[in-house]
């Protein structure tokens, strides 16, 4: 089963809510954290994490916090938990580490592998703006969803 991890997830929710913020202001740690219960500390070090590998810019100050380093649509899904989690893995193996016993004779690792190239290819494809609008679409009152698909 394909599962992120925690800080992916709050990683995920708080470069939505970036996303979702109106005009040019920055969005401090401590906002983004109580707008979703994630403690401040935990929500902090996500954001600092995202920051560092570009996701995110961050401004000190009295007026700082953070921002998207660039457009939503810009940004992918395989961004923010590689920022976070590193290159993404379905198997212990990898290309640059056979110390598994089972590397040589191995009849699953090659498959998996192009399995794990596909989840990669897809999650690069899946925008935070294409999240930001779903989620949107899909908190829309009934009545008004009803409509659009007319």
């Amino acid at each position: 089963m394909l599962r992120l991890s925690k800080k992916a997830d709050y990683a995920l929710m708080a470069v939505r809510h970036l996303a979702l913020s109106t005009g040019p202001s920055s969005t401090s740690a401590r906002e983004i954290a109580e707008q979703y219960d994630i403690p401040i500390e935990l929500m902090a070090k996500v954001l600092q994490r995202l920051v560092r590998a570009g996701v995110l810019l961050s401004t000190q100050g009295t007026r700082g916090g953070y921002t998207l380093s660039r457009p939503s649509a810009a940004i992918s899904v395989a961004d923010v938990i590689e920022a976070i989690d590193g290159p993404f893995t379905v198997t212990a193996c990898s290309s640059d580490n056979n110390d598994c016993d089972q590397y040589s004779k191995c009849s699953i690792r090659d498959p998996l592998w192009q399995i794990r190239e596909r989840i990669a290819a897809t999650l690069g494809t899946v925008t935070i703006a294409e999240m930001a609008a779903e989620n949107d679409a899909a908190h829309a009152p009934v009545a008004h969803a009803a409509v659009i698909r007319r």
